[in-house]
């Protein structure tokens, strides 16, 4: 048990500096994509960058509105950061680290507990502004989860079982993005609706929005929601290797295509301009869950052929 616990500390702090990281990458990226340079003035390249970053943000002063419902509103950040990292508990490690049978159904379940966090951040602060982009953010998020637990229910069908371990074992040979590609976009796009990306970022992005739920939070509070947000995209990045790229978790070609993949979030985050909100609810009850519904009932079907 108490290795358990110093192993998964090790990796909680091997996601921190990837946080880290990754957000030296995207602004590295959009600094190029906008034809500039992004930092480049902190250690060598910028690579020290982040560091500072969180250093200004952790000891900012901590401003708290006075109309705001306390403990909830001080606690918001620190159980999304908890949420963000706790789901890192389902990763196939087969060094033992950390794994178990019904992973699937955890990921599925912190997922969806993850949205109390975003809806009481905009709440709790007492500020309309917040609170419209709280209930914009949740009714976004919930909407996506819906096909991406059918992509998932898919995979479930098809693999027999509920452990992200399988999925590495029936793609010793052949991936599944080549029999399932459509599938692949569409989950990969439900993943930039999930954690808040461009196009889809309609938590902080309409005219009336300053920031979206996280207006009223400052220093070390919107340091913790900044760094929720993008533990989950390492993670959905991790997620959509699993299952669409298969590789083991031991070797460095399966952080190759992670790191491709986070790339590709940083990607569309410089090129494509903010979808309007009914096109992106027609996007996920309209589209998607069609194309998730008919490939769940292709994988049903196909397993039950293989059977016969």
């Amino acid at each position: 048990m108490i290795e358990e616990m110093v192993n998964f500390l090790i990796l909680i702090v091997c996601v921190l500096v990837g946080v880290a990281f990754v957000t030296l990458l995207e602004r590295k990226i959009l600094g190029y994509i906008q034809i500039r340079k992004g930092p480049n003035k902190v250690g060598y390249m910028g690579i020290l960058q982040p560091f500072s970053d969180a250093v200004k943000l952790f000891t900012k002063e901590q401003i708290i509105p006075t109309v705001s419902n306390f403990m909830v509103y001080y606690m918001c950040p620190v159980f999304s950061l908890f949420i963000s990292l706790l789901v890192w508990a389902v990763m196939p490690y087969e060094s033992g680290l950390m794994s178990f049978d019904l992973s699937i159904l955890f990921f599925l379940c912190c997922l969806s507990v993850g949205v109390y966090s975003v809806m009481v951040a905009g709440w709790s602060s007492n500020c309309k502004y917040s609170l419209l982009g709280g209930l914009r953010s949740v009714a976004q998020t919930i909407s996506y989860e819906v096909s991406l637990a059918l992509i998932l229910l898919s995979f479930v069908m098809l693999i027999g079982g509920f452990s992200l371990e399988l999925f590495s074992k029936y793609q010793s040979y052949f991936w599944f993005v080549l029999v399932s590609f459509p599938l692949s976009m569409v989950w990969f796009s439900s993943c930039l609706a999930e954690t808040n990306r461009t196009p889809f970022d309609f938590s902080e992005g309409e005219s009336e929005l300053v920031s979206g739920f996280n207006t009223e939070y400052g220093s070390g509070g919107f340091a913790l929601i900044f760094m929720a947000e993008y533990a989950s995209i390492i993670f959905m990045s991790v997620l959509f290797v699993i299952f669409f790229l298969g590789s083991n978790m031991l070797s460095v070609m399966f952080y190759l295509k992670m790191i491709m993949v986070v790339f590709i979030f940083v990607w569309v985050r410089g090129t494509l301009p903010r979808l309007r909100y009914d096109k992106l609810m027609y996007l996920a009850w309209k589209s998607y869950l069609p194309v998730s519904i008919n490939y769940l009932i292709f994988f049903l079907g196909f397993k039950m052929f293989c059977f016969v």
